[in-house]
This record gives structure tokens, sequence and C-alpha cells, in this order.
């Protein structure tokens, strides 16, 4: 579900992110419990205009108690787009430990937790090209959250959830750097 009053360009961003939410995460089932949450219109599509990294945390912190304080039947999970801040992937990782602090500081820790993606994502002891990185790739930087609960049920009812990764690179070992590109998902090489 989008947010209301969005300008052109806030359009054009949110279309981009459901394209890869639909076609990588969906499509490629990279990540099994997308598809109920998404296809009941509980996720929660969110542009932020912040340019700094202390205005998106403002933003993230209002959006942490957004969803904190929304039935779940209604937005079950956020996706915080933020196009305009913490594009290096270096500076971004480093955001995520600030994130995690607010979560705690807000008392959300157990609650609700951020799931993170990036045009540049990279794993640790990988080269930036390998193919497993895009598991989390995304045209955008993303910051997702995610109620405990949901991933708690979601995990409960697939029964190898723990072999998702290792499924998602072998997916993506299949499909290569050209398959990839041809979904027009976001990144490409």
């Amino acid at each position: 579900m989008s947010t209301p009053n969005l300008n052109a360009d806030d359009d054009a961003i949110v279309a981009a992110t459901r394209r890869w939410v639909e076609r990588a995460v969906i499509g490629l089932n990279l990540c099994p419990f997308a598809k109920a949450v998404y296809v009941k219109e509980q996720v929660r599509f969110v542009v932020s205009p912040a340019r700094t990294p202390e205005a998106l945390l403002e933003e993230l912190m209002n959006e942490l108690q957004d969803l904190a304080d929304t039935d779940p039947e209604k937005v079950d999970t956020t996706l915080l787009i933020h196009p305009f801040v913490l594009n290096d992937f270096l500076d971004f990782n480093e955001f995520l430990d600030v994130a995690d602090a607010a979560i705690e500081d807000m008392q959300l820790d157990g609650d609700i937790q951020v799931a993170n993606f990036h045009p540049d994502y990279q794993f640790a002891d990988t080269d930036a090209n390998d193919i497993g990185n895009y598991t989390n790739r995304a045209p955008y930087p993303i910051l997702q959250l995610l109620r405990e609960d949901s991933i708690e049920r979601a995990v409960e009812a697939i029964p190898d959830a723990a072999e998702i990764f290792e499924k998602n690179i072998d997916t993506l070992e299949k499909l290569g750097h050209e398959g990839w590109d041809k979904l027009d998902v976001g990144p490409a090489r």
C-alpha cells in the first residue's frame, strides 16, 4: 500500500521498488514470506526525503513507532526507501547499528527488527560482483521494518526456513548476472 500524497518522483521510486519486490523478492522466491503480506496489501512503502543520516534516523524512529502502533492486519511491514542518503554501502552498513540502537532505545527490541537492502549490497568476504550479493540488492537503499511475531509465524510455517539463504544463492547462481539484468529490477553490473 502506497503512502498518500506522493510526488511524481516518489511514484517512480515506489514503482521501481514494487517491481523489485514482485520480480525478484517474490518472483524468485527470495523471501517465501513476502507474497502473503504483499498480496494482502499489508506492505507500507515510504519514500524518505532525508538527505542526512540524522534526518533518516528521525524518520526511521517515526516509522518504527507507526508500525508498532498500527494493527498488523493493516500494515505488517514497512519499506523505508531512502534514495537520497546512505548511497555509499559502507555508510549504509554503519547506519544499521544506529537503527538497531534506535529499536532498543524505543523499547521495541523483540517486537520489530530491521532488514536491509542496498544497490551495492556486499556480504563480508565476497567480491563486489558476486551474484550471491544480489539476494540483498534493491534499486534503492531500503530499511525494512519487520514485526518479530510475523517472522516467527512465517518461520514456523516453513519447515526449512534455515535453508532459505542457501536456496537463494543457488537460485541466483542458476540465474546469473544476465538473468538478473533481464529482470530489470535495479542495479545491474
